[in-house]
């Protein structure tokens, strides 16, 4: 059974920076990815429509090649966790998470026993069909590499934000900043980024608190760089989408078109 390598270069302190996938759908692009130098994607299930035979192919690759993949699925429910963990993603990064007992069930659907009540199975990709471990052992070891992170989308859930970034088994915190805004009644206005810069402190704050890990969606290097000297170690940057629109209409800018 292979480790989390997002999960073990974390603990090392170690600083990585991914991409989320919206548009692509064909697997073989991890290597694209990888060669890179990028140290993860993100698949979004939320907003776009991969299908679930899909994103099991971009588990496969992405284990078969020690390349990190992470899912946001379209609700953070027992259904879906279980489904994506059993397909081979050990990453997943949970949208719109409100309460506490929201966090507590995201925990139990995402470990087995004891940390939870994750529904057994038999050889799978989530184990790499090797089974040979004592089940006791295999259960730890894959209780260990999971990586959990909730994203902050709503004023109610940063009126939360201690007790669910306290929580066992909540690995990383993160924001939603353009849900958020939305809630707070900010989107589009001039005081929007202060705003959101505001909420981002918060963030962080909790997640130096408790000892967990802190995510980043970012659109420009100067972002990134200033969340990274902040104490961020997971930066999402843009888009595969954004990537390709922006370098398509630099090029033809420069061409004359």
């Amino acid at each position: 059974m292979l480790e989390n390598r997002l999960k073990k270069r974390l603990l090392k302190g170690e600083f990585q920076v991914g991409t989320w996938i919206n548009l692509i759908r064909n697997p073989s692009s991890l290597t694209l990815f990888k060669e890179s130098g990028l140290d993860f994607v993100r698949i979004d299930m939320e907003h776009s429509g991969p299908s679930v035979e899909t994103v099991a192919a971009f588990a496969s690759l992405g284990r078969a090649l020690d390349f990190p993949v992470m899912v946001r699925p379209p609700e953070a429910n027992r259904e879906w966790i279980t489904r994506l963990l059993d397909l081979g993603i050990y990453n997943l990064h949970c949208p719109q998470i409100e309460t506490p007992d929201q966090a507590i069930e995201i925990v139990k659907a995402s470990r087995y026993f004891p940390q939870g009540l994750r529904g057994m199975g038999g050889a799978s990709p989530a184990n790499d069909f090797d089974i040979s471990m004592p089940m006791k052992d295999r259960l730890k070891f894959s209780n260990d590499q999971i990586f959990i992170t909730v994203m902050f989308e709503s004023a109610q859930g940063l009126r939360n934000i201690d007790e669910i970034t306290a929580i066992d088994g909540i690995d990383a915190i993160t924001l939603g900043y353009q849900d958020l805004a939305q809630d707070l009644g900010v989107l589009g206005k001039p005081e929007q980024d202060d705003v959101l810069n505001q909420k981002r402190d918060l963030v962080i704050a909790a997640a130096k608190k408790h000892g967990k890990a802190c995510a980043m969606m970012v659109n420009s290097v100067e972002q990134a760089n200033h969340w990274r000297d902040q104490g961020v170690m997971l930066i999402n940057y843009t888009s595969e989408v954004d990537i390709l629109l922006s370098g398509y209409r630099d090029i033809l800018a420069q061409i004359g078109k």
